[in-house]
This record gives structure tokens, C-alpha cells and sequence, in this order.
């Protein structure tokens, strides 16, 4: 395979990338929720976002645990992506603004560089979809 063939647009190497960063971005959110759920537990979280002023917390803790735990599983499989990854990006909204864009760019001070990221790879999966290597794609059909 030559470099120029390599650069061509495919189909098929779009629907490996899409798949590739869809699985690695829902394991990410997956682990996160599993960190909240299993060890802060779901009072630590709400204790957090209480001490931000987020109302509701306790309420907002338990869906924001459940989101980034059942959401990352669903974007790993592909299953209502858009739906969730929309939800998904707002969550990351949320998080930059409240938690880390006091911190500065830079993950490593707190900042938002990280849930940055992640917003944008949630919008691009709002706009693409799950691609042909999901459960929705084969619902579809």
C-alpha cells in the first residue's frame, strides 16, 4: 500500500476510527462511573456537588454516577449513541464550568483540557452517530 492510497478517504478505515474512539471514550466515562459508584460511593458525590451548590445533589450525584457508568457501557456497544452522548457532552458542560475552568487549561492543575475532550468527542458522536460497528447500526437495518 502506497501513501497516496493510504490518505484516500475509506469508508472503511472511517467506520474502524469512529469504532475505535467510540469504545475508548465509553470506557473512559464507564471507568469514571464505576469510580463514583464503587469508590466515592454515590453520598461522596453528592457531598462534592453539594459543596459546588449544585442542587439537588444527592439526586444529581446518583444520575450523573448512573450516566457516565450506563452511558460509557452503552457507547461502547454502540446503542442509542446520539441520545446518550448528547447527555454525555451537557455532563462534560457541566463539569468544565463548575469544577475545572477555574483550574486553568492543563489536566494536570485540574483544568479542563480532559472534560474538554471529552465534550467534543460526545458532540462528534451526536453528529455521527455510532457508525457501521454498533448494535445501532445493525437496529437500523
Amino acid at each position: 500500500m502506497d501513501l497516496k492510497s493510504l490518505l484516500k478517504p475509506s469508508a472503511e478505515r472511517y467506520d474502524w476510527a469512529l469504532t475505535i474512539i467510540r469504545i475508548i471514550v465509553g470506557l473512559i466515562f464507564f471507568m469514571h462511573g464505576w469510580q463514583k459508584l464503587f469508590m466515592m460511593g454515590i453520598p461522596g458525590v453528592g457531598g462534592f456537588f453539594g459543596s459546588l451548590g449544585i442542587p439537588a445533589a444527592g439526586f444529581m450525584a446518583a444520575l450523573v454516577t448512573f450516566l457516565e457508568l450506563l452511558g460509557g457501557l452503552a457507547l461502547i456497544l454502540g446503542v442509542a449513541t446520539r441520545v446518550v452522548a448528547a447527555l454525555l457532552a451537557i455532563n462534560m458542560l457541566v463539569a468544565l464550568l463548575l469544577v475545572h475552568l477555574a483550574n486553568g487549561f492543563f489536566a494536570s492543575n485540574g483544568g479542563y483540557e480532559f472534560v474538554l475532550i471529552l465534550m467534543a468527542a460526545s458532540v462528534a458522536f451526536v453528529l455521527s452517530g455510532a457508525g457501521s460497528m454498533s448494535i445501532d447500526a445493525r437496529l437500523s437495518t
